[in-house]
């Protein structure tokens, strides 16, 4: 019998233009009738109202698709943000996933390196687990994308297209997208890159002979095997060579490490494992991976913060000004014209402290800087909120200046029924009930009352 559930799992705060690419791209792949509205991301509650730490996506009309449902997960290591399942059971990481699908806001605007390199451990950490499952990256651009494109980035994303990643949401032309004919064609356009400053170690393939192939890049960083962007650049380098068919040795050479931090544990090795990746003069030794890609998240700040994000955003007028739910992509702030700015780590040589989530409520004029934390570190969230004051300074007074600003930590975890601080608006318990405190801010209130009746009412 043909599943009707169709699952998205993810790591990030879910958006609804993601998601609308999700929605198309399977519902086209199928070939299944469908009209899409406007989506809503709908927390969905039990009879006694508590929270199921499940999300319904609503605006899909499909007589194939029954149900469209939402869970926040989390990686045990280099996880993308988003894993589609179609089957009618609940999935665990036994399952194998129809889609994985990266989403970035950034590209060369903002960094070479954050924009393809970084993002491409993920693709390789994948196979992994499931190899062939279907990988997307979806650039979901928010500033403007450079008229043409980096060398860097048309390199590493002629290595995605050679490995079978799609593109989706950016423009490229067409040697942008176009796979690698051979090792020989890769090897040749590198060699051709601008080299970085004198005293860096430059990304650079050899054929040394017949059987060994060489990429020199710098592995360590702060004193450990921790050098994302080269991780990934490597990582990304050395899959293309073996999808190319080179079936001999390739070593990494000029990377820096010594055999007392190179771990079974670190994603790189584990990559290297499965990819037969050799480092000169140190063995690699062998990998301990997790037994699961990913697992259902249960204790992090985030369920609290997301949570009220969502039910902010779909029962009240209330708008995100600024999102940095804990382990998730940092966002941009958003001004009153809807424009958005990157942070600055800095003002006047002192550290911007950032919220985990920026609401603003445009019929009270207010700004509400929001620190989510676990329940048994409460106190830690409560001095956290002293630290805003320089986000306030720079941004928030700056193109806000006629809102008044709150300060609140919304909790995740425990199983208290009731808030003892007045510096704690919200109080989502691991049980799902939602607990209000004395002084919540009126629009969480409306949005999590109006969220209440729509489940009584539907």
């Amino acid at each position: 019998m043909t599943p009707k559930t169709l699952w998205v799992l993810t790591e990030e705060r879910p958006k609804k233009d993601v998601l609308h690419y999700i929605l198309e791209k399977f519902l086209s792949e199928k070939c299944f009738t469908a009209t899409i509205e406007t989506l809503r991301i709908i927390p969905i509650l039990d009879e006694s109202n508590f929270f199921t730490s499940t999300y319904k996506v609503a605006g899909v009309v499909s007589p194939q698709v029954e149900n469209i449902f939402l869970k926040i997960v989390s990686g045990n290591s280099s996880f993308v943000d988003y894993l589609i399942f179609f089957q009618d059971a609940i999935p665990n990481s036994l399952d194998r996933p129809l889609y994985a699908i990266e989403e970035t806001k950034t590209d060369d605007s903002e960094s070479r390196n954050t924009g393809v390199y970084q993002r491409a451990t993920k693709f390789v950490y994948l196979d992994l687990f499931y190899p062939g499952t279907e990988k997307t990256m979806l650039y979901n651009l928010q500033v403007s994308q450079k008229t043409e494109a980096t060398k860097t980035n048309i390199f590493g994303t002629r290595c995605f297209r050679t490995l079978g990643v799609e593109l989706a949401g950016k423009t490229s032309n067409e040697s942008s997208i176009s796979p690698w004919k051979s090792i020989e064609e890769l090897i040749d356009y590198k060699s051709k890159m601008r080299r970085p400053p004198k005293g860096n170690v430059p990304i650079l393939i050899q054929q040394v002979d017949d059987d060994l192939i060489t990429v020199s890049g710098k592995l360590i960083k702060n004193k450990g095997l921790s050098h994302d962007p080269n991780i990934g650049a490597i990582s990304l380098i050395s899959a293309t060579l073996r999808k190319l068919g080179w079936e001999e040795r390739i070593k990494i050479t000029n990377h820096g490490l010594n055999k007392r931090i190179v771990k079974g544990s670190n994603k790189f090795v584990q990559i290297a494992n499965h990819l037969n990746i050799e480092l000169d003069g140190i063995p690699v030794p062998e990998a301990i991976n997790p037994a699961q890609y990913w697992r259902y998240e249960n204790t992090g700040e985030k369920i609290g913060t997301i949570f009220i994000h969502l039910t902010v955003e779909e029962f009240s007028n209330g708008r995100t000004v600024y999102e940095n739910h804990a382990g998730c992509e940092r966002g941009y702030f958003k001004t009153a014209d809807d424009k958005p700015l990157a942070v600055k780590k800095k003002l006047k040589n002192a550290k911007i402290a950032i919220p985990d989530l920026i609401i603003r409520d445009t019929t009270r004029l207010e700004i509400i800087n929001i620190e989510g934390e676990r329940s048994v570190n409460v106190l830690e969230g409560i001095e956290q909120l002293d630290t805003f004051k320089n986000i306030e300074l720079a941004y928030v007074g700056k193109y806000y200046p006629t809102y008044k600003i709150l300060r609140t930590v919304v909790l995740y975890g425990g199983t208290d029924e009731t808030i003892k601080n007045s510096d704690v608006s919200i109080s989502l318990n691991e049980n799902g009930k939602i607990v209000l405190g004395t002084k919540v801010p009126t629009i969480f209130k409306d949005a999590i009352n109006n969220l209440i009746s729509y489940w009584q009412t539907s």
